[in-house]
């Protein structure tokens, strides 16, 4: 089955509104020399005070091409939440994705499976697509429990949605220890983690939805690694950090994603 990629850049907590909006502006540019058919599906993730801004400057011809993503959000649609924000404020200010259980969320705010499987049927019943990231850290891979380990994030993080809810949704696999290390893991290695986590959408799901889901790799993705890493059978895309930083190198990741992928 062919599944349009995903390239989505995570920009974290960086970026002031005016550098965010020179960014946005940078990869537009680029983005429209061609056609929405052409590109892979191109996502941002600004900070929460950056969305407004840089869909401030979208223009129609770039519309259509770029896609803007929460960096997270809570499951809750108002309340004495202080600090959060939910899924119709995200969608309100022109999100139509949400990225949540990144490694960096579960280990520096103890956010945990149950609250991600919250927000993933909070981000469904809003609308939006959730980008749910999994991934192990360098002790669970070296004790060889990687594949337990991330099954176990994802059968939790689907439980309770329907087959077209996991359809339409993304997954991220992240290996921590190649998160911001410059350390990538090894596109065949990733492709295979990838392929058993396809194989768990089916079992907890169906064929359907295993087939449907896109599956993208994080850690450490760079201009130099995305064509071997698109080529794989499984990879349907990447989650990038730092190189979504600058223009040129996020371009430069979605025009050799056109060459293999698209």
């Amino acid at each position: 089955m062919s599944r349009k990629p995903i390239i989505a850049g995570n920009w974290k907590m960086n970026l002031l509104q005016e550098d965010a909006k020179s960014l946005f502006m940078g990869i537009a540019t680029f983005a429209e020399n061609f056609s929405k058919d052409q590109l892979p599906e191109i996502v941002i993730a600004p900070t929460f005070l950056s969305i407004p801004a840089v869909e401030s400057m979208r223009c129609d011809k770039c519309r259509p091409l770029i896609a803007t993503a929460s960096q997270n959000c809570h499951w809750e649609n108002s309340g004495a939440y202080t600090g959060e924000v939910s899924v119709e404020m995200i969608k309100d200010a022109g999100c139509s994705y949400v990225i949540i259980g990144h490694s960096e969320r579960r280990q520096y705010f103890s956010e945990t499976d149950e609250m991600i499987n919250k927000k993933a049927k909070a981000i469904l019943a809003g609308g939006l697509i959730p980008i749910i990231c999994c991934g192990e850290t360098l002790e669970q891979r070296e004790s060889g429990v990687t594949d337990e380990h991330i099954a176990s994030q994802i059968r939790a993080a689907l439980k309770g949605l329907s087959e077209d809810e996991i359809a339409k949704s993304a997954i991220a696999y992240e290996p921590i220890w190649a998160i911001g290390t410059g350390k990538s893991c090894d596109a065949t290695e990733a492709n295979r983690v990838i392929a058993m986590i396809r194989n768990v959408v089916k079992e907890v799901s169906s064929s359907k939805a295993a087939d449907s889901i896109r599956i993208l790799y994080g850690g450490s993705v760079k201009p130099s690694t995305i064509e071997e890493q698109m080529s794989k059978s499984d990879i349907d895309g990447a989650l990038i950090g730092g190189a979504s930083l600058k223009a040129d190198s996020f371009n430069e990741i979605i025009e050799k994603t056109m060459k293999v992928a698209v």
